[in-house]
């Protein structure tokens, strides 16, 4: 069976045996004779790109600490995939939000579990904060199930928010989560918006249109051509004014108290969708809303890559210069977060528009073999990337083994490189999509510039660098 390099450790006991493995192979003193056990054993890289494996997805990747062998490396800090889980307790509540918040146990466990303490940070804008965001606004509909309200008042949406916080963490969230996915009490409140009781609500809005809309979004399909999205922006404008507003001056609706009304009113369109669906059907409608917009900007912060464009500004071939330059810079970026494959793809081209309008005018993607999975955090001691799916997904408690989410398999494609310093053209839906298929170069990766891609037959699996275990 051929093993690709770019596979993810795929549970803990295989990430044990591999790391046994890369020991067992930095004990080798003879070089030369590793390098033919290497020769003996290589598969030629030519066509991987071309033939990718035939699954889409590994299985969920075990990061708890029970799983995972002890850090080799105690002077150094720990890796960002070394978890450590605070015990639950009793939360500490205000006493002054009127819900049975055990009626919402379901979406509180999952929400928790989405924003635990090791994670929250990694998967905030993928995972996390979506997660959050759609639990406020079921909580939203559901405090105001048996009234006429679709908001709460101000004094009770502090209390109540702060009990949601609190409960979240006694569960094992993160109690930074207000600050990591900038929430707060009055996203309940339903702020300028004007319309925030169901009576004016449905004689507004066309809500048989809006709940046909929204009671069973596609998730392969709304990204790309919505269908809830632009019913709840319509039901938005309609109740905040706006409509009115724009007929009677187009340039007003640009302006930022208009911006905040319609934003408010959204917020309210979502707690009558929570009143009117069931909490399973409103979570799912919500994420994938979620994931249309997060997977439409890339979140990594690139600072300016002067010495990256200083080195490869005039290159025609691969410069160990230019590549070591470049991987550091990746190196970099590799800290800040989990990402998803069509994230990645928006951000590749991002950090290459940059080198672009710096004068990097040559492909240093292809000459220094970087990958989509380049751009998003790497796993324990950095071997290997991990891109999450595009579609939405939740991290998954086991209490056998730990924390876990699944990677995707299509980070073994190429990074992509623009056509030009502009990304006004970028589009990833189909028919429209602007990207080149799977690359089937038959170029020989260069030597020196990355994290090589040999690949060894050895027992079950074959993997790992020759170059990095030899440079160590």
């Amino acid at each position: 069976m051929e093993c690709y390099l770019a596979v993810s450790c795929l549970k803990g006991f295989l990430c044990q045996q591999l790391f046994l493995f890369i020991i067992w192979l930095s004990s080798f003193q003879d070089v030369a004779a590793l390098q033919t056990l290497l020769d003996e054993s290589h598969v030629p890289s030519t066509s991987e790109r071309a033939n990718p494996p035939i699954t889409g997805l590994f299985d969920p990747i075990e990061i708890s600490p029970a799983v995972i062998p002890q850090n080799p490396y105690p002077g150094e800090s720990v890796p960002p995939l070394y978890p450590t889980f605070p015990p639950p307790y009793e939360p500490n509540l205000t006493g002054r939000c009127p819900v049975n918040f055990s009626a919402l146990s379901s979406i509180m466990e999952k929400t928790a579990s989405d924003c635990s303490v090791p994670l929250a940070v990694l998967v905030g804008n993928v995972i996390c904060c979506p997660q959050l965001g759609s639990l406020l606004h079921i909580f939203q509909g559901y405090y105001n199930s048996k009234s006429d309200n679709l908001v709460l008042q101000t004094a009770v949406a502090n209390d109540c928010f702060s009990d949601i916080i609190s409960i979240l963490a006694s569960k094992g969230a993160n109690r930074t989560l207000p600050m990591l996915c900038s929430v707060k009490p009055s996203n309940l409140t339903g702020g300028s918006c004007p319309v925030k009781d169901i009576s004016r609500f449905e004689k507004m809005v066309n809500t048989s249109k809006l709940l046909e809309a929204c009671s069973a979004v596609d998730q392969l399909k709304e990204c790309c051509r919505p269908v809830c999205q632009p019913s709840i922006m319509e039901a938005a404008l309609l109740i905040s004014g706006a409509q009115m507003t724009m007929s009677e001056n187009r340039n007003v609706i640009g302006q930022p108290a208009h911006v905040d009304s319609i934003n408010d009113c959204k917020g309210v369109v979502y707690s009558y969708l929570s009143k009117k669906l069931p909490e399973e059907d409103a979570n799912n409608a919500f994420r994938i809303l979620s994931s249309c917009k997060v997977n439409k900007v890339c979140p990594l912060e690139f600072k300016q890559p002067s010495e990256v464009i200083k080195a490869c500004r005039n290159i025609g071939a691969p410069s160990p210069s230019c590549c070591s330059s470049l991987n550091t810079y990746i190196g970099g970026i590799q800290k800040q977060m989990l990402i998803t494959n069509k994230q990645a793809i928006i951000c590749a081209m991002e950090f290459g528009s940059i080198l672009r309008k710096g004068g990097v005018m040559t492909n240093v993607y292809e000459l220094c073999d970087v990958d989509l999975k380049d751009f998003s955090i790497q796993e324990a001691y950095g071997q290997q990337g991990c891109l999450l799916r595009s579609l939405p997904a939740d991290v998954i408690l086991d209490n056998s083994t730990g924390y876990s989410f699944t990677c995707d398999l299509t980070d073994n494609i190429a990074a992509p490189w623009p056509s030009s310093s502009s990304m006004s053209s970028l589009t990833l839906c189909a028919p429209e999509m602007s990207l080149p298929a799977l690359p089937s170069s038959e170029k020989q990766r260069s030597i020196g510039c990355h994290v090589c891609a040999l690949e060894v037959f050895v027992l079950i699996f074959s993997f790992f660098c020759f170059q990095y275990i030899v440079l160590k």
